[in-house]
């Protein structure tokens, strides 16, 4: 732990004393009552645990003897990095080169490009090698059994990069890298580094960025379609984690020590929220900062005004209490719009690292326009989940989404021209049979906290 850091450490996922009985990831979510069963589950509590952690290591720290406080920016010279960081890091940029050897067919497609699945099937055939090298083969072979780590461990990373089948990418598969690390995390990969705030940020900045990057090359040398978008009523096409994190790096400074994200306020010199439809201020701060480096990625993407094309983001950046009112609405909207969800998580298996064992504080979930809009099935065809009382998980309890009090949050900026006024107003196209209405979906992905007190 750097001298700058209290001994009191912030919640966090635990390290296992021993290996457990490996075993590979199975599919449980196969209905949408299956999702309220793993809102109870021991993987959901230690996602969100694992993500909460992450994001505090992020909050600036006041500096005593000084009236800068410390901030962590992507460009910031992280110093000699252990190990595990720089394996990681090395194993992204192998990835990534497989692009050389799988060049996109110049065939036009509308749909994705078909040499995504070369290669997928190229990172598959040399996935056990890649595991094995250096400090990761240490970890990755742990295990007694037939099944070793590296089987449950890969799982989780060969579903962190797209669908074969479906060429496309989203939130989903982001999961699943966060749940790689995890893994390894709870294995004790991470032991070279100091727990509570120097490996965590090491963790988001040297690894998590550069693998957002890799994922970024793959969606635009292979046109990977967005995964159960909601399409402008989604955040963002492909990707939620970097605006938790780079909300985070804004927000406003905590002493070291405080194991509390604040939930309003920003840093000083930090750049307004409505500073993100400025392309100007989007690239200088997009080498620095990995919200304004998502924002770019949409920028370079997309075309047309910022508030058409993704009004989600532009709603949000009409909050006035600063990034930390954003930081904290970006966590509720996470559970809600990715962990709530049936599109999204119904592709996350479960194994003996994140598990689908009941977690005994667990609540009942609380029904929620979320939780409603489920795929329908017979009541024959799932099996009731048990009920259970006590306290819910710590981090949900922070960041259950909020029952919704109408027909939606109105947005907080009005876009301009002539279809000025909210988005929220305008006239919704109607829905075709079988489908969602689009009212519904916007009253679902409408900023969630944009009335929170």
């Amino acid at each position: 732990m750097s001298a700058s850091e209290s001994s009191v450490l912030p919640p966090s996922l635990p390290v296992l004393s021993s290996a457990p009985a490996f075993a590979k990831p199975s599919k449980c979510i196969n209905a949408g009552p299956d999702v309220a069963r793993f809102l109870t589950s021991l993987a959901y509590r230690d996602i969100g645990t694992f993500l909460l952690q992450l994001n505090l290591a992020l909050c600036p720290r006041i500096q005593q003897g000084s009236s800068l406080p410390r901030t962590f920016p992507l460009s910031s010279k992280p110093g000699p990095l252990p190990p595990s960081i720089l394996a990681l890091q090395q194993l992204l940029q192998t990835i990534k080169e497989f692009v050389s050897e799988a060049p996109p067919d110049p065939a036009p497609t509308r749909f994705g490009n078909v040499s995504f699945r070369k290669w997928h099937a190229l990172l598959e055939q040399r996935l056990d090698k890649l595991l094995d090298e250096g400090p990761l083969g240490e970890t990755t072979n742990l295990g007694e059994g037939e099944v070793k780590a590296k089987d449950e461990i890969s799982s989780y990373l060969l579903g962190s990069f797209g669908s074969v089948q479906r060429l496309d990418y989203g939130t989903g598969h982001e999961l699943n890298f966060l749940a790689f690390i995890g893994c390894l995390w709870k294995l004790g990969y991470f032991k070279d580094g100091n727990q509570g705030g120097d490996i965590e940020r090491q963790i988001v900045l040297q690894v998590i960025e550069p693998y957002l990057n890799v994922v970024r090359k793959l969606i635009l040398t292979y046109n990977l379609e967005p995964a159960g978008s909601h399409g402008v009523w989604g955040l963002d096409d492909h990707s939620f984690m970097p605006y938790i994190f780079g909300s985070a790096q804004f927000t406003s400074p905590i002493q070291p020590g405080t194991i509390v994200m604040p939930v309003e306020g920003s840093v000083r010199g930090a750049p307004k929220p409505s500073d993100i439809v400025k392309s100007t201020v989007v690239e200088d701060y997009r080498q620095t900062n990995m919200y304004f480096a998502a924002i770019g990625f949409i920028n370079d993407v997309k075309t047309g005004p910022f508030w058409e094309h993704s009004p989600i983001l532009f709603d949000i950046s009409g909050i006035r209490d600063g990034w930390g009112k954003i930081n904290k609405g970006m966590i509720k909207m996470f559970n809600a719009e990715v962990l709530s969800k049936f599109p999204v998580v119904q592709h996350f298996h479960f194994g003996s690292l994140f598990r689908w064992d009941l977690d005994p504080e667990a609540s009942t979930p609380t029904q929620s326009v979320h939780m409603a809009n489920q795929p329908f099935v017979t009541p024959s065809a799932v099996q009731p989940s048990p009920q259970t009382r006590g306290t819910a998980a710590p981090w949900a309890q922070a960041t259950r989404m909020p029952a919704p009090t109408g027909p939606g949050i109105p947005y907080s900026r009005v876009p301009p021209g002539s279809n000025s006024g909210t988005v929220g107003t305008r006239p919704a196209p109607k829905s075709t049979a079988g489908s969602e209405s689009t009212s519904a979906q916007i009253t679902m992905t409408k900023a969630p906290w944009a009335r929170d007190t």
